[in-house]
């Protein structure tokens, strides 16, 4: 398990600030936290350096490029055994309609979000690229109606972890 990094409040606040806009600059995130902007750079490099901050990432709606079906797949392979557990996860990531790809306890062993056009396309897709395969036992589908974000995520507050 990794290591936790100590954060201040500065760097919370930072965290907070930059999930909501990945775009803001040093000069405007200095000014919402009351510190220079070299000193806002060095901290964000402190944070991407320690693994905190892993990356940037570009938001798409998957309705206006033409997958305004989303569902999530439950997957049960058979068996489960570490041989299989990444060429297996590799060929799912591969897929175009994958968004993302759990590995799960429990009687599932795979959560799998994917978009796609419509129901015939996810019909294809779970009879195509899932339950063709050898290793898989079941597949569950359950369709999306709507989804959201939630808060930024920052680590517990010292209350919660008391509790």
């Amino acid at each position: 398990m990794a290591e936790s990094v100590v954060l201040d409040p500065v760097d919370l606040h930072l965290l907070r600030l930059l999930q909501n806009d990945a775009r803001a600059t040093y000069r405007d995130l200095a000014a919402q936290v009351g510190v220079a902007p070299s000193t806002c750079l060095d901290r964000v490099t402190r944070l991407r350096r320690s693994g905190v901050i892993l990356g940037h990432r570009l938001e798409l709606d998957p309705a206006k490029l033409g997958r305004g079906l989303e569902a999530l797949l439950s997957v049960q392979v058979r068996p489960h055994r570490r041989e299989l557990v990444g060429p297996f996860v590799e060929r799912i990531r591969a897929l175009p309609e994958s968004r993302t790809v759990f590995h799960l306890t429990g009687p599932d062993d795979y959560l799998v979000h994917v978009a796609v056009a419509d129901m015939t396309d996810l019909q294809r897709l779970v009879l195509d690229g899932f339950t063709s395969r050898r290793e898989v036992a079941r597949v569950e589908t359950r369709l999306i109606f709507q989804q959201w974000e939630c808060g930024p995520l920052l680590p517990p507050s010292p209350s919660a972890q008391s509790a």
